[in-house]
This record gives structure tokens, C-alpha cells and sequence, in this order.
């Protein structure tokens, strides 16, 4: 029985701040973020939107009445929760009306938990085939501002739904997995930043992908030359590069057949998106489906996914026939097109002032995606649905 990806939808906010602004406000040469990282913009969500609105909005499109029954369970992928001990799934079950026979969790390693959730939904979909399970991976990357990190901030939503039988990806069995603990990345509980010793990480992602590739392998997985698209994960897109480059000189003679076409589709969003933490590695893989003019039926993708702290999986899965009909090719890239610039204060504003750390707070009207944080009540955060098109609609009327 085939299992995997049936339905994928992404959700981006509706402004973003030039990577090439930010170059200048730092006093250095913009080609260093356009080319030397590979990044163009960062997606800078507004002060009502968060990670539950994101992911609502990822996954709306995709839950149809026919799906909403189905779902048994939910699992939202975040390192960016917004509660210590509520999953932030939980806003988005309710905001969607799915049944209340459904389990909700939040999973977290890092840029990883997405993976986590993807690969233990094939495995209950395998033993209960009648079901589906909705994974959401949302994040916002947040550094220091000024710091080296800055660049590579980023926001985001991606939404899957696996089934038996899918209609867009079909996931192998073999895994390669590798975990070891090392501080190379890291978030204490009273920052809002993220910390990062930079060289070490991508030290640490390359080592970890060449260990979960040997495990890969050794647990049957396909040889390189067999896996003509690749996808990495991307806290920035150069990173890709490197992932590439050390893989195929892992494997010298495998990896000839290989170019950087391989690769090269799945970073087209992530450059105008930036850093999407757990949701990275999937709207690569987004991006490769949509982007390529290639038909990919029945061609293989290995994927790599990296969590800092750490943990690392290679794995594979094969394009369905007939996965171009399930996309939502036109609207994503409608959705990337529409966005707003963003000044250098807005942007500081939005991404560094907070207003949902405040005990009480009702949040302005800015975001005109599906859902919205409303308001914070004793630091309870009130979701609801967004009403701004409506009001604009009446407005012009």
C-alpha cells in the first residue's frame, strides 16, 4: 500500500523586507545576502498574524468537508510555539471546525519536528489506512537584530495531508536517521531570539547528513544516481549548495550524474520567503514540484532534513502520475507576487515589538489572510476569522 503526501498548501504573511535594504542598513555589499547566502526577502508577518495564523491558513485550502472527516489527527511542527504548554495545534483545530474526535500535538526539534510528524503519520496511516493525518509546520525565525543571523529570518506555513494512496507523493521506507547532542543552535525560554554559533551549524548539518545518508542506505534505500531531484533543508538557500557539493562527494561516482539542476527548483521560494525553520525543507520541496517544467512522475526525491541539537533523516519518495492536477501552482506563486515592501521602521516594528507579549492587548486590523490573532486576555490569545476583505469589500461598495 502507498502512502504519503495526498494535498500540500503553503501560507506566506502579505509583506516582506528586501534582503538588499537590510544590506544597506548594515553598511555592507548586498551581494553578500543576494548571492553569498542566496536569500532576496524575508516574509515579516504583521503584528496580527503568528504561527497559528499561518498554519490555519496553510492548511484551509486543503481541508475540504470530505477531508475534515477524516482527519484523525493533527500535528503541528513549531519551534516558534506560542504557549509552554498548549499546542498551538489546538487554536488551529478550532479555527478549521475539525471533529472533536481527533488527537492534537505539537512537536519540537528544531527545524526537524515537521519530519518527525511526517514519517510517524505514514506509519499510522499504515496501520489505520482510512485515515488521514494533517501535519502543519509553522515558524517565524527571529535573531538578534543587527546580528549575523538577521539575514536569514524568515516566516511561514506549510500543510500536508497524508493518506493512503496519495495523490501527489508516494514515501519510501527506508530511513537514515543520525542524532547527537551539540549546542550549535539554541533558544532559551526568556528569549525571543534564537542563538546560534553559525560555523558550527553548518558543520554539524553537513556531518549529520553524511551519517544519515550511510544509514539510509544501509537500511535500503536508493543509490544516489537513482534520486535525479534532491531536496535540503534551507535555513538559507546557499546552504543547499553545500549540502549538494558534500553529498555527491560522498559518493564520487554516483554523484557524476548528478548537476545542480538536481536541486536548483526548490530554492525559488525559499529565496523570497527566507528562513521558515521546520517548514523549509518542505516548501523546497514545494517549490521543486511547482517550479520544475519537468514532469517528475514516477521519479525519485531523497530529502534531507536537519534539526539543530541534533538531528538529521535522509529519505525518499516517488512522484505519483497526475500530481500537477493537485497543486496549487497559480495561487502560490500569486500569493508570493502580491506581497507588500516593507520599510526598514515597519519592518523593525513588526519583527522586534511584539504586541502579543503584552497581558492585555487587542491587535490592529492589518493581516487580510484568512485568520487573525484578535486579541490577548490575560495572556489568553484570542484567534478569530478575518473580516478585512469583508469590511474593504462594503467599504468600496
Amino acid at each position: 500500500m502507498n502512502v504519503g503526501i495526498d494535498s500540500i498548501s503553503l501560507c506566506v504573511p502579505e509583506s516582506y523586507y528586501s534582503l538588499a535594504d537590510l544590506a544597506e542598513k548594515h553598511g555592507i555589499d548586498p551581494n553578500k545576502y543576494l548571492y553569498g547566502i542566496g536569500q532576496e526577502k524575508m516574509a515579516v508577518p504583521s503584528p496580527d498574524e503568528d504561527i497559528v495564523t499561518l498554519a490555519a491558513g496553510a492548511a484551509k485550502p486543503i481541508v475540504t468537508d470530505e477531508v475534515r472527516d477524516s482527519i484523525s489527527t493533527v500535528i503541528l511542527a513549531t519551534e516558534s510555539g506560542v504557549d509552554q504548554s498548549k499546542s498551538a495545534g489546538l487554536f488551529v483545530h478550532g479555527l478549521l471546525g475539525l471533529k472533536p474526535n481527533c488527537r492534537v500535538v505539537e512537536f519540537k526539534q528544531a527545524c526537524y519536528g515537521a519530519t518527525a510528524a511526517l514519517q510517524m503519520a505514514t506509519d499510522m496511516v499504515r496501520q489505520r489506512p482510512e485515515q488521514k493525518i494533517l501535519i502543519i509546520a509553522s515558524d517565524i525565525a527571529r535573531y538578534e537584530q543587527d546580528s549575523q543571523g538577521e539575514c536569514t529570518q524568515g516566516a511561514g506555513a506549510l500543510a500536508m495531508v497524508v493518506s493512503a494512496n496519495p495523490r501527489i507523493l508516494n514515501l519510501h521506507r527506508a530511513r537514515g536517521m543520525h542524532s547527537f547532542d551539540v549546542m550549535d543552535f539554541w533558544r532559551p525560554n526568556n528569549h525571543k531570539a534564537a542563538q546560534v554559533d553559525g560555523q558550527l551549524s553548518i558543520e554539524v548539518y553537513l556531518e549529520s547528513m553524511r551519517q544519515a545518508w550511510n544509514e539510509y542506505k544501509a537500511d535500503g534505500g536508493h543509490e544516489l544516481a537513482e534520486l535525479p531531484w534532491l531536496c535540503f533543508h534551507q535555513p538559507f538557500t546557499k546552504m543547499a549548495k553545500k549540502a549538494f557539493t558534500a553529498l555527491t562527494e560522498s559518493e564520487p561516482e554516483q554523484g557524476q550524474a548528478l548537476t545542480g539542476e538536481s536541486y536548483e527548483h526548490s530554492l525559488l521560494y525559499g529565496r523570497q520567503i527566507g528562513n521558515t525553520y521546520t517548514a523549509s525543507l518542505y516548501i523546497g520541496l514545494l517549490s521543486l514540484l511547482e517550479n520544475n517544467p519537468q514532469d517528475l512522475t514516477d521519479q525519485n526525491i531523497g530529502l534531507f532534513s536537519y534539526g539543530s541539537g541534533s538531528v538529521g533523516e535522509f529519505f525518499s519518495a516517488s512522484v505519483v502520475p497526475g500530481y500537477r492536477e493537485h497543486l496549487r501552482t497559480e495561487e502560490h506563486q500569486q500569493m508570493l507576487a502580491d506581497r507588500q515592501a516593507l520599510s526598514h521602521e515597519k519592518y523593525s516594528a513588526w519583527f522586534y515589538q511584539s504586541l502579543a507579549d503584552h497581558k492585555n492587548q487587542v491587535m490592529p486590523k492589518l493581516s487580510n489572510r484568512p485568520y487573525r490573532l484578535e486579541k490577548v486576555e490575560e495572556f489568553r490569545r484570542v484567534y478569530g476569522v478575518n473580516d478585512a476583505r469583508a469590511n474593504e469589500i462594503k467599504q468600496a461598495s
